[in-house]
């Protein structure tokens, strides 16, 4: 890497680490006890990846999805879907006006910075479709018309453990638009008692305020940063190895795909980043690999963590570069 783009990196790495830092405190306040999950979604929203929250109702995710939208100054959006959710319910719509006598388009909510989508397995596959193009392209065409998306534009999307197959399950093909699948669980037991604390005496509302913490752009600039963080050949070359690992691995139903290596690589540069590197070891690989995985290889076991590390157990680790 060049002395210029290191110097430029620095610069906006230092400019936009103590935002960062702020909306780390931030989402640590509203979801209390869950440091290592707020670093994923941080380290997923830098990626530019969407998120898959696999839990059960009432944990926090709208929570969650709400503080980060307030904290980067963006546009929240909800959708709550259902079986009889439309496609354009979420992209939007033409409508003829009856004054100017032309059609006008009415946008949906994906024309939002951050939007969640609750439950999205209930959605059938008509709908579930529709986002595939707004997350993989951050796009949407209505009519033959393209409509951009907001550049930082990010997808939480939730579906319920006990009801994960649903009424139509996810496709592969779209599973493999997220970058990560989080759990978040239950909050311990202090921290379940400090909630119903601050539920009554209000601790700490100014620092839970919806005053935002980016100006515009600087979010970009920080993805940017992140997409510019160096990754030694031979971290690249340990990248290919794992992913060619998984595809004959013989308890893996699906191998990790070119996009998905593409996305396990950005999400090790995000990692990096957040911890004021400039460059991504093995290590970062290995420390996301759990989340990034776990959405995309259709492990069939409960809990698919043993799986995930006889995978990195079985692939050398490079030593230096």
């Amino acid at each position: 890497m060049s002395t210029a783009v290191e110097q430029r990196m620095s610069k906006t790495s230092a400019a936009g680490l103590d935002e960062i830092e702020r909306v780390r405190v931030r989402l640590n306040l509203a979801l209390r006890g869950k440091a290592d999950v707020v670093q994923f979604v941080l380290a997923c929203l830098l990626a530019r990846g969407h998120l898959l929250l696999e839990d059960r109702p009432g944990l926090g995710k709208t929570t969650l999805a709400k503080t980060l939208a307030e904290a980067l100054g963006g546009k929240f959006a909800r959708v709550q879907c259902t079986p009889d959710l439309l496609p354009s319910d979420i992209t939007g719509f033409n409508i003829f006006n009856q004054k100017s006598h032309e059609f006008e388009f009415r946008p949906g909510p994906v024309f939002s910075e951050i939007l969640l989508a609750d439950e999205i397995n209930r959605a059938t596959p008509r709908t579930q479709s529709a986002l595939l193009e707004a997350m993989g392209e951050r796009q949407v065409t209505v009519d033959t018309v393209r409509y951009p998306l907001a550049g930082e534009f990010f997808v939480i999307a939730t579906q319920n453990p006990h009801e994960q197959h649903g009424t139509y399950p996810l496709p592969e093909a779209q599973l493999d638009r997220f970058a990560m699948k989080l759990s978040i669980g239950y909050p311990q037991h202090d921290d379940e008692c400090l909630m119903l604390e601050e539920a009554i005496e209000s601790v700490n509302q100014q620092a839970r305020s919806s005053t935002r913490l980016f100006e515009p752009g600087q979010l970009s600039d920080l993805q940017n940063a992140v997409a510019g963080v160096a990754v030694a050949r031979s971290v690249q070359d340990y990248l290919v190895r794992l992913a060619k690992a998984s595809r004959q691995h013989s308890e893996m139903a699906i191998g990790v795909s070119p996009r998905g290596l593409l996305t396990w690589q950005r999400t090790a540069q995000a990692w990096a980043f957040l911890d004021g590197r400039h460059f991504v070891s093995p290590n970062d690989v290995q420390d996301v690999a759990f989340p990034v995985l776990v959405v995309r290889l259709g492990i069939e076991r409960d809990d698919p963590r043993p799986v995930i590390e006889d995978l990195l157990r079985r692939v050398e680790v490079p030593t230096g570069d």
